[in-house]
């Protein structure tokens, strides 16, 4: 069997460019598929990221006790998370108007919330800083 290598030794070349500008629509390459401004969308979801999250036994200790929060209150409550991790602050209590929230302030995870009326009653222990929000 022969083989032939007449091609082994050839140097391939890049194909050549014309420097042609390609005509037609642009593709706008800034806007998602709604429509939506690709740098608002990014902010948007930096300022999601950037608030507290509920753990599912805050979440249940909160419907118990009647607690809803607004959005500023949530507000509060984040801005009091980024005073505590300024502060070196692992485990946070945090207390807003009538209410009281444990944060894990590394995960900006509230881990459980406390009303008014069980305020009194209640001894909170591994934290290592309070914030009034």
């Amino acid at each position: 069997m022969v083989i032939n290598n007449n091609y082994s030794n050839r140097i391939i070349k890049p194909p050549l460019t014309t420097g042609k500008v390609q005509t037609g629509n642009p593709r706008n390459v800034n806007t998602n598929s709604a429509g939506v401004n690709f740098d608002n969308f990014l902010q948007q979801a930096i300022d999601k990221g950037s608030g507290v999250k509920f753990s599912k036994h805050a979440e249940m200790r909160m419907q118990a006790r009647n607690i809803d929060l607004t959005q500023t209150q949530k507000d509060k409550i984040s801005n009091a998370v980024s005073k505590a991790q300024q502060k070196g602050i692992k485990d946070s209590l945090v207390i807003l108007d009538d209410m009281a929230f444990v944060v894990n302030v590394n995960s900006k995870t509230v881990v459980t919330a406390v009303n008014n009326s069980e305020l009194k009653e209640n001894a909170f222990t591994n934290i290592d800083g309070a914030i009034f929000a």
